[in-house]
């Protein structure tokens, strides 16, 4: 077979848009969709794109192969050793990790199988995860001698501080009720229901005013790092702003005149 016959390989992240869900999937399966540079990055390109793609009003994150996430590739970081690849890789996740919850639109995490470390940390900050029966969840890095320092910021966001830093302290894999019983995922479904739970989750969130969910979604994460005076300060000003929206007034006309919302005609 010459070069040019040579087949392309496959790309480490797959979308698909499906009346108005981002289907983001990673895809390198024979890694257990390990976050190696060149996914990090295709991810990172994707919400960068999704969040300019008005089309776009939820994004699914999900894993292809046996599992969710398996965490940062470590035969590519043990490759290239030494402090300022480590520096580069770790930046590049946090920055990762931060865009999902800066972008404008929900992000539910997919769940089946495993998600390790980064992985768990992935799901961690997600706004919404739906998990198989099946999955498992670890920030497992303390096993190998590495304690998961990155992925425990988006953890003890998620989940108390106890059932944080057990899991922190003994890498254990927990079971997905488990996850679901200190706030890790929402919904723990049988894993031939997983993407109709997800796909129904998605869709629903989608009907909902574009304006109001991404003023929330901001909304959100500022206040809980807020004291509480200050949090009920900035949430006044942030309902102000989303009440003088002109679509806002439209559906509470439409509420009290007993009319469909005006952005689920058609």
């Amino acid at each position: 077979m010459s070069a040019h016959e040579m087949p392309r390989p496959e790309p480490v992240l797959l979308r698909r848009d499906e009346e108005g869900v981002a289907w983001l999937t990673l895809n390198r399966p024979s890694a257990r969709n390990a976050l190696s540079v060149a996914l990090m990055t295709a991810l990172q390109e994707a919400i960068d794109a999704i969040a300019r793609d008005g089309a776009i009003k939820v994004v699914v994150i999900a894993g292809a192969g046996p599992g969710f996430c398996a965490g940062h590739d470590l035969r590519e970081m043990r490759a290239n050793p030494g402090r300022q690849h480590y520096e580069a890789l770790f930046a590049q996740c946090s920055r990762l990790m931060t865009s999902i919850v800066k972008l404008p639109k929900p992000v539910i995490a997919r769940v089946h199988g495993i998600a390790a470390a980064a992985g768990c940390q992935l799901v961690a900050t997600c706004d919404l995860a739906v998990a198989a029966e099946e999955a498992r969840f670890a920030v497992n890095g303390i096993n190998i001698g590495l304690f998961c320092s990155t992925p425990m910021v988006a953890l003890t966001r998620a989940v108390g501080r106890k059932p944080a830093m057990e899991m922190l302290l003994t890498g254990d894999l927990v079971s997905a009720e488990h996850a679901k019983a200190i706030g890790l995922v929402n919904r723990v479904v049988p894993t031939d229901k997983l993407d109709d739970e997800v796909r129904a989750l998605a869709r629903q969130i989608a009907g909902k005013l574009d304006l109001a969910v991404a003023i929330g979604k901001e909304a959100f994460y500022r206040q809980a790092e807020l004291p509480l005076e200050a949090a009920y300060a900035y949430t006044s000003e942030v309902m102000t702003k989303n009440m003088l929206a002109r679509a806002t007034e439209e559906g509470i006309d439409a509420f009290l005149e007993k009319r469909p919302m005006p952005w689920q005609r058609g």
